[in-house]
């Protein structure tokens, strides 16, 4: 079995939102914990998150989960940044990792099976990058393997690990996330999840 590490990216000011969206509640509990928890539940070692603009409120929330948490105090010059930190604190954790897959804590619809579904494509078909498909687009949760750390690493500013999807998508492995367009960024956005 390959070895596939977990890095969670919530480090973002949720400047549309208002408040911090990490701590939104969703069937009881906060975004941070159900995404934290769903990685968890999968066999990722280790499961690294990154936060920044709202430590204070953000770190009491995750105290008791066994997460590597990764303080990003550069959070504002862009997801850039964290996607860095996350794969520095991934190293400093863990060096024999084969693969990392990355998360947002803003999409309400991640499961454990959609993560395992990721991790079996990579694993039985030896995929270099798995990344999510829905609504016509392409994007997180996304599993990138070594040879791409490199250009993780090299990211500037606002740009992600999907800047570096895009440049490698004939690359890339698709697998199906029913309801992955589901993101919350706006008061509006989460009233219309927490209404159904």
């Amino acid at each position: 079995m390959k070895k596939v590490g977990i890095i969670i990216l919530a480090a973002g000011e949720s400047k549309r939102m208002g408040s911090p969206k990490q701590l939104l509640q969703i069937e009881g509990k906060s975004l941070i914990t159900r995404t934290a928890e769903v990685a968890l539940a999968t066999d990722c070692y280790p499961v690294v998150l990154v936060i920044g603009a709202h430590k204070p409120q953000i770190a009491p929330e995750i105290v008791r989960l066994p997460l590597t948490v990764i303080d990003n105090p550069t959070w504002h010059e862009g997801m850039a940044s964290s996607v860095k930190m996350g794969l520095i604190g991934m190293y400093m954790t863990y060096k024999d990792i084969d693969a990392v897959l990355f998360l947002v804590c803003d999409q309400p619809h991640l499961s454990v099976a959609l993560l395992e579904k990721i991790l079996d494509e990579y694993q039985s078909k030896n995929a270099p990058i798995v990344a999510c498909q829905y609504a016509g687009q392409v994007g997180v949760p996304v599993l990138f393997t070594r040879p791409y750390f490199e250009e993780l690493l090299d990211l500037k500013g606002d740009k992600g690990a999907k800047s570096i999807l895009m440049s490698h998508l004939d690359e890339a492995h698709l697998v199906h996330f029913e309801g992955g367009e589901i993101d919350l960024d706006t008061p509006d956005d989460y009233q219309k999840v927490s209404k159904k």
